[in-house]
């Protein structure tokens, strides 16, 4: 570890108040757990609009901890966000808040570029008024995708930090032109920022719109599972978990203006995924081997369906000295087993009873 790492990992576990946002969905409960279980020192602020895919019972078994503080806001209000980091004078930002799903995306494009756009400018914007005057130890951190390099062949080749931009969808074009905007704050105004591309994530807390919990739910129920064309697309897939101790990494280590591309070394086809949680849900479930499958149903391919991602994450590897912990196959049957012990958090999400009850309990709190 070089000499400039320890003095940003010094300068970085000391005391600091950390802004998180979306930290009630997917990856940011996942990681905002990891952040006030791991550094009682700093304060966590979780900040979350709370739509669809934010749930805060994701958070339930670290609400009242000492160090964390949720906060419902929009990323996109133009008033409400100066004000945030007038009020807590934030050290860092961990910017995950963002729409995500691609489907949604193609048929309301405009309510991403809103929030993956606009949200992220207005936040790049508070972080540059308020650390203006002094920009040491804080770090503004991007949390984007490999969608935003658009799909590759089957010829063995992957993503690297330097391969082009080339968006398909309205959710990657998005996202890409997110990242661009954070470039440009380091590179116009110094703004101290670090990106991360990650590949398909996995695990516990999945809103069930996604393909692996959504079937998993399908599956137990007997229902179809729908699979896009011939389910011949390729996806680097990496336990959630995993992806959270990268970013801890990146945020502590990595270096102001680099982008770093976290991925699993782990390529399925859709079909190939859904045959062996098939195999898991039938093993689980107790049911004769091969009875699952028979829920596969075949779809009509979505539009700009993007062929192949694979990651490689060679300079996270090296550099910082991460790696993922988990073979795909242990995690899919801890991700099955989460799912089937959790089926009151898929009832409350799938029927949408979860957005009324944790809202009326964040209300009392205040």
């Amino acid at each position: 570890m070089s000499n400039t790492t320890r003095s940003n990992n010094k300068q970085f576990k000391m005391k600091k108040n950390i802004l998180i946002t979306g930290a009630a969905g997917f990856i940011g409960s996942h990681l905002v757990r990891l952040f006030v279980n791991k550094y009682p020192e700093y304060q966590i602020f979780n900040l979350d609009t709370l739509t669809y895919a934010g749930n805060l019972e994701n958070l339930k078994d670290i609400t009242d901890a000492p160090n964390y503080t949720f906060i419902k806001g929009d990323i996109t209000d133009e008033v409400f966000i100066p004000e945030l980091f007038a009020k807590y004078n934030f050290d860092g930002v961990i910017h995950l808040a963002a729409e995500s799903h691609v489907d949604r995306s193609i048929t309301d494009p405009f309510s991403f570029i809103r929030t993956n756009v606009f949200g992220t400018c207005n936040l790049l914007n508070a972080a540059k008024n308020a650390w203006k005057e002094n920009m040491e130890g804080k770090r503004f951190y991007h949390v984007s995708t490999d969608e935003v390099y658009g799909a590759l062949e089957f010829d063995g080749s992957f993503f690297t930090e330097s391969t082009k931009y080339d968006p398909h969808s309205p959710y990657s074009a998005s996202k890409a032109s997110s990242d661009h905007f954070v470039r440009a704050y380091n590179d116009t105004y110094g703004l101290p920022v670090v990106i991360s591309n990650c590949s398909n994530n996995y695990g516990a807390n999945h809103f069930p719109e996604k393909l692996i919990p959504l079937s998993i739910n399908n599956i137990k129920h007997n229902k179809p599972i729908p699979i896009y064309g011939k389910g011949e697309n390729v996806r680097d897939w990496l336990w959630v978990n995993d992806h959270a101790r990268a970013i801890d990494i990146i945020f502590h280590n990595g270096k102001n203006g680099q982008t770093y591309n976290i991925g699993g070394n782990n390529e399925w086809s859709n079909i190939e995924l859904i045959h062996k949680l098939c195999e898991i849900m039938d093993r689980k479930l107790g049911r004769e081997q091969g009875e699952s499958a028979k829920l596969i149903t075949f779809v009509k391919d979505r539009a700009g369906h993007d062929l192949r991602y694979a990651i490689d994450s060679s300079k996270l590897q090296n550099e910082l000295g991460w790696k993922p912990s988990l073979q795909f196959e242990e995690g899919l049957e801890k991700t099955v087993d989460w799912y089937l012990e959790n089926q009151e958090w898929l009832d409350n999400v799938t029927s949408g009873q979860y957005q009324n009850y944790y809202e009326k309990q964040y209300k009392e709190r205040q």
